[in-house]
């Protein structure tokens, strides 16, 4: 299907006369679709127009329906009274001028008097190494100072970053846990 000068002429006059799209693919025929027509009048810049589906929900809004067995209670009609104008009020210059405080950055905290990390003590500089279980009252950070360009300490270091054996090497036995390590 191509787009000719006449189909192009009758798909304006249509557009402006009001019919939907479908209705207009309906009369051009040749098994033109309403999406090329809004694609077309699109391109042709012609005026667009609001959805006939959106604007049906909105003037024709459902009414609430009553349960089976439930009575209806008539809807008390209030007066319809306009609000009064709301103007925006500017904010006084003052307001406008005065500079937000910034907070004053934290120093790396130290564990809390009970000797537990906890989330609101971590910094760059503390392990993070978690102990126990999120859910848990007693769960917390391991705290102490980690490596430099690592997230933990030296002995959860050794943990977590384990280098991988060589094939050849993969048989034999892994080197003994540290306590309190459990097996996989």
């Amino acid at each position: 299907m191509s787009w000719t000068d006449e189909r192009i002429d009758t798909l304006r006059q249509l557009w402006e006369n009001g019919l939907t799209a479908s209705q207009i693919a309906e009369k051009l025929g040749e098994g033109l679709s309403r999406n090329a027509v809004i694609g077309k009048a699109h391109r042709l810049g012609l005026k667009s127009r609001p959805s006939p589906v959106k604007s049906a929900d909105v003037e024709a809004a459902p009414a609430p329906v009553a349960s089976v067995g439930v009575a209806a209670a008539p809807a008390a009609a209030a007066p319809a009274v306009p609000a009064p104008p709301v103007e925006a009020a500017a904010p006084p210059a003052a307001e406008i001028a005065r500079p937000r405080p910034v907070a004053a950055p934290r120093p790396a905290a130290a564990p809390r008097a009970s000797g537990k990390t906890t989330l609101l003590d971590l910094s760059d500089k503390v392990c993070k190494w978690p102990i126990g279980h999120p859910g848990e009252v007693d769960f917390h950070f391991c705290g102490k100072p980690s490596q430099a360009s690592f997230p933990y300490c030296t002995e959860h270091c050794a943990i977590a970053y384990q280098a991988q054996l060589p094939r050849r090497d993969r048989s034999r036995p892994l080197p003994p846990m540290m306590p309190g390590m459990r097996p996989r």
